[in-house]
């Protein structure tokens, strides 16, 4: 059949989405996701598992959630990577694949440190190296960041995003249920159980390479125009400038507040409902083995299928309607929870909904961050501002959503999920109001304002 005159430049515009992680400098971003995806279960549910088995009590074992705590707090420090340099590396690499190296050396160090201390006999020993394994973590995410804000062109934020985000789950699953499979088999074939996990944890720190490798066939961004200027500051005094810099250079922009609040607002419906997930699926009468394998299984699948098809969204619209299609999916999807609710035990309904809403997330995710990547457009300033609004965005998955334990019990779930998806009609406002402003104009990449001019 031969293609309307419609119907071709559609499909070409479909390849090019399709395209668009083939380019060099998105591969590069996704071999960096899964360096950044590494860390985080070696200093969580791996290391609780390691714990457990090692007979350390569940009390300490809570208090090592406290490790955390960088990866939120991690704003504090971000404009230490935007405002100096790293001796030597930064010279010969550098200024971002420097602080690239730099953390990336730090993480393999901690992960080595951690592999070889013991739970039962100093535990303070291991909760410092999963200090410091979470403090390196966070450091090279906060560079990741910049890095990848100032690399990709706005047109392939969103795609580098996607790809991001799955190498990143891929990296949480070789630090989780591989290094877990690993230190099983290791005990199968006869090693001591005292020492499986230090050779699993080696094994993780040898994974760090694959971030190495890749900051090595990266290219340095460009720096910005004042750089040089600015480097003959005094260090201090260039660190708390450079944090000034950033609050002054966002706050100043027309509808600061409203941005914010929309920043913060934007997830919320999301990250409402998906706190308690886990235990309403227990609640209706579901085992634990459907638990992992349609919540954890499926969901992991349709996670990663709809972080690539934010991607396919946010090069193929708007920003502004990228965003309207991400709220209402997620709206949309903490009704099936409701749906569920009242259906019951079903195992063909859950695996709707799960699928659903992970599929919804995952595009929300991607068109969200790509949002966030457009906002930090200043390049002196990238690391600190992305900081600055990933913090505040988790706020609405962590503070804002802490009640919704207390309002389950007083709903019942099926009215519980309904109030989830109409928290989103906040956001939702205010995404109306910031689009009549044209505040979206400004942070369209020149391809999309081509189009429309």
């Amino acid at each position: 059949m031969t293609a309307t005159p419609e119907s071709a430049p559609a499909r070409t515009g479909f390849l090019d989405s399709l395209a668009v992680y083939l380019q060099r400098r998105v591969l590069i971003v996704i071999g960096l996701g899964f360096s950044s995806g590494l860390p985080l279960a070696l200093a969580g549910t791996t290391l609780s598992v390691w714990m457990t088995e090692r007979g350390v009590d569940l009390a300490t074992i809570g208090l090592f959630s406290l490790v955390g705590l960088p990866y939120t707090i991690k704003f504090l420090w971000a404009p230490l990577v935007d405002a100096l340099d790293v001796p030597v590396l930064s010279r010969v690499l550098g200024r971002r694949r420097g602080w690239l190296m730099l953390t990336q050396l730090l993480l393999f160090a901690a992960i080595l440190f951690l592999a070889f201390r013991d739970p039962v006999g100093a535990p303070w020993m291991v909760a410092l190296g999963a200090l410091l394994v979470t403090t390196a973590s966070a450091t090279q995410d906060i560079v990741i960041d910049a890095f990848r804000v100032e690399t990709l062109r706005v047109e392939e934020q969103a795609a580098g995003m996607a790809g991001y985000v799955a190498a990143y789950r891929v990296g949480m699953l070789a630090s989780g249920a591989g290094v877990i499979l690993l230190v099983a088999w290791l005990e199968s074939v006869g090693i001591a159980r005292e020492a499986v996990w230090a050779w699993g944890y080696a094994a993780s720190a040898l994974m760090v390479g694959v971030g190495m490798a890749t900051t090595l066939l990266a290219r340095e961004p460009e720096p910005p125009a004042d750089r040089a200027a600015k480097a003959q500051d005094n260090p201090v005094t260039r660190v708390f400038a450079t944090a000034y810099s950033a609050f002054r250079d966002f706050l100043m922009r027309d509808a600061a507040v409203a941005i914010l609040l929309f920043v913060l607002l934007y997830k919320f419906c999301d990250a409402f409902a998906g706190v308690l997930i886990a235990p309403f699926v227990i609640a209706v009468g579901f085992d634990k083995a459907t638990y992992a394998a349609i919540v954890k299984g499926v969901g992991f699948g349709a996670a990663l299928a709809g972080g690539f098809a934010g991607g396919l969204v946010a090069r193929a619209f708007p920003l502004a309607t990228a965003l309207w299609i991400g709220a209402f999916l997620q709206m949309g999807s903490n009704l099936m929870f409701a749906w569920q609710a009242v259906i019951g035990v079903d195992y063909t309904t859950l695996t709707i909904a799960i699928v659903v809403e992970n599929f919804a997330g995952g595009i929300g995710t991607v068109i969200f961050v790509a949002y966030l990547s457009a906002l930090c457009a200043s390049r002196a300033h990238t690391a600190t501002q992305f900081a600055l609004l990933t913090a505040l965005a988790a706020v609405g998955r962590t503070v804002l959503a802490a009640g919704g334990g207390y309002m389950a019990e007083a709903t019942g779930w099926t009215l519980f999920f309904v109030i989830t998806a109409l928290s989103a009609v906040p956001s939702i406002m205010l995404l109306a109001w910031l689009q009549a402003r044209g505040h979206f104009v400004g942070l369209e990449p020149p391809r999309q304002l081509n189009a429309e001019d």
